[in-house]
């Protein structure tokens, strides 16, 4: 079935969001560098009502799962218990991750995307419902033009996850659209072939860490090195937070002058890791502060 085009409220309190705001110039703006934001987009950004299929092997029946749902069970899936029958299934149009993935173009000619369809639906919601820990720092990197790039296990082109976060300002919640350095959906199979995987042999784990070490190359490339130049990134997986700490002691060794920080939203108050040659160091911080 076809999804139908759903328009969510407009507020007009969100209509008003840039009146009497002032941008704020970047840090080292003065020294010629740049403050780039990496963002992880789901129940980072926000919280989207994507569903995940998994399957009884014996009987067929598919239960539907938010993403938090899975990560409560994604260790006893296969296990003794009441999951020991469930599994994912990795079929692009048929299976678990269906709905992070766009649908193909004869039925999406008559249909709205996946990504889209559930953006649409959350602003229809309570912004306390959709907003994730680190829609304030993606907020102030959007208003104040930072370089953005977007690093998500998702598998849609980066053409309908622009089109999803340009409902955020056409429905008044952003000032403007992103300054887009890039944007990293790492399922998705061209992209997989950019970041060195064409053949789908490396974890996403893996990709998001190839994803991060392309975009600050992008950002050189886009901007000119300079010493004066931060790199963050923003991610409410604890996971995923290891493996992106690691592929910043990479970066740093590389480009030693550059500040690398990681931010764990996961965490209350919200924890900082700021990436140094030989050691780490965490701090408890308001993420407006963070560039």
């Amino acid at each position: 079935m076809a999804r139908q085009r759903l328009q969510p409220p407009v507020s007009a309190a969100q209509l008003e969001l840039a009146i009497g705001r002032e941008r704020v110039a970047d840090r080292n703006a003065h020294k010629g560098g740049r403050s780039f934001y990496f963002f992880d987009f789901d129940d980072n950004v926000m919280v989207l009502e994507t569903r995940i299929f998994v399957f009884n092997r014996k009987s067929g029946e598919e239960i539907a799962l938010s993403t938090r749902e899975l990560a409560h069970v994604s260790d006893k899936l296969g296990q003794p218990g009441p999951w020991e029958h469930f599994e994912l299934r990795l079929d692009d149009r048929t299976g678990s991750f269906r709905n992070f993935r766009d649908l193909p173009r004869d039925i999406c000619s008559q249909a709205v995307q996946p990504f889209v369809h559930d953006v649409v639906a959350a602003l229809g919601q309570s912004e306390y419902a959709w907003r994730g820990p680190s829609w304030s720092l993606f907020d102030h990197a959007v208003f104040n033009e930072r370089p953005i790039a977007i690093i998500t296990a998702r598998g849609h082109h980066s053409n309908t996850v622009r089109a999803g976060i340009a409902l955020l300002c056409e429905r008044g919640h952003l000032s403007c659209e992103p300054n887009y350095l890039g944007i990293y959906t790492v399922s998705h199979p061209g992209v997989r072939t950019e970041l060195g995987d064409p053949d789908a042999r490396r974890s996403i784990p893996e990709l998001k860490k190839a994803a991060i070490v392309a975009a600050v190359e992008q950002a050189i490339r886009q901007y000119g090195a300079n010493p004066y130049h931060r790199f963050g990134m923003s991610d409410d997986d604890s996971a995923n937070v290891a493996l992106i700490v690691e592929a910043m002691k990479e970066l740093k060794q590389r480009f030693p002058e550059n500040a690398f920080f990681v931010i764990d939203t996961s965490k209350r108050p919200v924890a900082m890791t700021e990436v140094y040659v030989e050691r780490t160091e965490v701090s408890a911080v308001e993420q407006l502060t963070l560039f």
